[in-house]
């Protein structure tokens, strides 16, 4: 058994020894022994896959394959081939049988990042995985058996998701045995000193350069930031003043302004929109008679919320249009035209 002395030491490969972080070990160890499904939450960037693997290597299956798929990363026929594997002939282009993730990780752990991400057509297959440890490869009728760990991740409250009618809430319970939530690093400034020398010795090594020292200023900096990117968005900063040091100190002014300037950055939830502001602005045109090209203030009005809704639908689908469209209840070529027309096809 763990010594309960150790129980919240840090855990290999994860940087930060903060009480924040302490309980994310303590709750990594105690759960890593047995076969119960894991649910990780938190923001983009927080180090849920290093907590996934840190579960698997702890646990009895370390010797077996750990399987990582990002879920937000493909269309959902993509997505169920990649799980499920298929058959030679299941569809245009399967031109032989293929092996699924699930069967890759049998005895060992798959991750599934991203989740939220999945449609509810594959998360009534992936709750008969969880539930019978079986399912059949796409196109074939033969039944496969798995013994394979589940831990899944989210940036996103599924039992919110599964109250707007996107997440099965059958799924959701049977992920949520054991939920382990990471915190975001502004809730963790004291990790920062700690991350920032593990960064900068590691990019001194890759670029072959001595930036060993940071000043106290840049520091506190750092720690008055909200990090809406995280610790990734942390090791770009570092990467960044590493790389365009004269000396062999971090300054404050190798850091972006966004970190020094003290405003609040744009976060996760920026794009929400501000209805108060957008009622002044109509507002303003109402009075002034200010209105769009072709002289139309309703059409001004739904163009405005129209931009809006489809810009944090695309944020809330990782950008994956096929996904967003399916949200929004429209086909893919007319979102295609949508996001050309107000000018979100280039956004990130």
């Amino acid at each position: 058994m763990t010594d309960p002395t150790q129980a919240d030491a840090p855990l290999g490969g994860i940087i930060g020894s903060g009480s924040a972080m302490s309980e994310v070990y303590r709750y990594t160890r105690q759960v890593a022994k047995s076969s119960a499904s894991v649910l990780l939450l938190g923001e983009t960037g927080t180090g849920k896959e290093l907590v996934a693997r840190a579960i698997h290597q702890l646990s009895d299956r370390h010797e077996r394959p750990f399987v990582r798929v990002n879920c937000g990363a493909l269309s959902e026929g993509l997505l169920e081939s990649e799980l499920f594997g298929h058959v030679r002939g299941a569809f245009t282009g399967a031109i032989d049988n293929r092996t699924g993730r699930f069967e890759s990780a049998h005895k060992g752990t798959i991750f599934l990042d991203e989740i939220n991400s999945t449609t509810l057509h594959l998360q009534v297959k992936l709750l008969r995985v969880l539930q019978e440890r079986e399912f059949e490869r796409v196109g074939d009728t033969k039944t496969i058996s798995v013994d394979t760990r589940v831990i899944a991740a989210s940036n996103r409250d599924l039992l919110e998701l599964a109250g707007e009618g996107l997440f099965r809430e059958d799924l959701y319970y049977r992920l949520n045995v054991v939920p382990i939530r990471l915190p975001p690093l502004r809730e963790r400034p004291e990790d920062i000193p700690e991350l920032v020398t593990h960064f900068l010795n590691f990019y001194n090594e890759l670029n072959d350069r001595y930036v060993v020292h940071f000043d106290p200023r840049a520091l506190a900096a750092m720690q008055q930031y909200s990090w809406p990117g995280n610790v990734r968005e942390l090791q770009n900063y570092v990467e960044r003043s590493v790389v365009m040091a004269q000396g062999d100190e971090l300054t404050r002014e190798l850091l972006p302004d966004v970190v020094t300037s003290g405003k609040q950055p744009r976060t996760p939830g920026a794009r929400a929109m501000d209805f108060e502001s957008l009622t002044k602005e109509l507002v303003f045109c109402g009075l002034s008679g200010t209105e769009n090209k072709d002289g139309d203030l309703h059409g001004h009005i739904v163009d405005r919320v129209e931009r809006e809704v489809i810009a944090q639908v695309m944020a809330s689908c990782s950008n994956v249009q096929i996904k967003a469209a399916a949200k929004l209840g429209i086909n893919r070529n007319t979102l295609h035209k949508k996001l050309k027309q107000y000018g979100l096809d280039g956004e990130p």
